[in-house]
């Protein structure tokens, strides 16, 4: 049984440009100890897909099932969201400096996380918070627990959220851009971090993120997102080595290093499609040098391309891979759409 089972999610806003459609009918499952991947371009909406779960979209319009161990989150009252976000579902935020309250001591804030959801002494609290930042490798942690969060460089800071997210033991953990604002050797040391304290606690994880290098070591499954849908989901490894979808494929070959190119990287050509006004068919032909007549008026279904491996594509089933014949691809999916 699912953990978390997201179900035709629509979040909307209203602004003084028009209705942003930020998701747009996003459907998923998280197993119960299994790493996802959320993976897209600024504005692809993986953020707000995660945070409407638990109430942190004000002002939303949000539509849609998203039941956690059984109960919808999404039908929930405000009181009751506040028992589950945090006791049993937490968030690590991308800024931890601005996550963390530069005026209280860091020790209090994980006291006061703790004693929101549990009937426990002060004195019982900061033994827990020193427990915490033991665990998530704070040196000297008896000491530091006293210290503010300016104190701390930025990986550290992480370090203090991800033991905030983890101090009442929860069955769900979002990550939302934990390791951007890092450089590359403490990126690499908070998410073996977070794999190994997901070993040893069995929390399931939701890793959001616009770099697919991030979770390549890390997640489990892994979602694309492009213009408020889900363009593509897969295992890690069908995905990084067997990519269906034209988006997907831009994605890996932006990366530093990616198998099947060489010299300079290949950037997606144009700009993310606006929300206000999401092109008609396929919202990423605009930018698809596989693009068809039929991706520019009719709207593909996520549909099966390989075991557990779906796309939101008219090309035909066969992979694309790295290094495919452009011109061969689309004409041969042209003679499959007529057939």
């Amino acid at each position: 049984m699912s953990l978390l089972t997201v179900r035709d999610l629509w979040v909307t806003f209203n602004s003084a440009d028009g209705l942003v459609q930020a998701v747009r009918g996003v459907s998923f499952d998280v197993q119960p100890g299994q790493t996802l991947g959320i993976v897209g371009e600024s504005g692809s909406g993986k953020t707000v897909c995660t945070q409407s779960l638990i109430g942190l979209v004000p002002g939303a319009s949000v539509r849609g099932q998203a039941f956690f161990d059984g109960a919808d989150l999404l039908a929930m009252r405000p009181a009751e969201q506040r028992s589950v976000r945090g006791a049993r579902i937490a968030a690590i935020f991308q800024d931890p400096l601005s996550s963390l309250h530069p005026l209280y001591r860091v020790g209090w804030q994980l006291e006061e996380m703790i004693r929101a959801h549990r009937p426990v002494t002060r004195r019982a609290a900061r033994t827990r918070a020193v427990e915490l930042l033991e665990l998530v490798g704070i040196p000297h942690a008896a000491r530091r627990v006293s210290d503010y969060p300016h104190q701390f460089s930025g990986g550290m800071r992480q370090r203090v959220m991800i033991a905030m997210a983890l101090a009442l033991e929860p069955e769900l953990i979002i990550a939302d851009e934990p390791t951007t604002a890092l450089d590359a050797t403490v990126q690499a040391q908070i998410l073996d971090l977070l794999r190994r304290l997901q070993e040893a606690t069995g929390t399931a994880l939701v890793i959001i993120t616009h770099d697919l290098g991030v979770v390549a070591d890390i997640a489990d499954e892994v979602l694309v997102m492009y213009a408020g849908r889900v363009v593509e989901s897969a295992g890690r490894r069908a995905l990084y080595y067997e990519p269906h979808h034209p988006y997907t494929k831009g994605l890996l070959e932006s990366i530093p290093g990616a198998a099947g190119h060489s010299g300079a990287l290949r950037p997606i050509p144009g700009q993310p499609a606006s929300m206000i006004a999401v092109p008609p068919g396929c919202a990423f032909h605009p930018r698809c040098r596989y693009a068809m007549d039929r991706c520019r008026s009719d709207l593909p279904d996520l549909h099966q391309v390989g075991a557990g491996h779906r796309s939101a594509c008219w090309l035909p089933g066969r992979l694309l891979g790295f290094g495919v014949d452009v011109e061969a691809q689309r004409e041969r999916a042209a003679r499959e759409l007529s057939a």
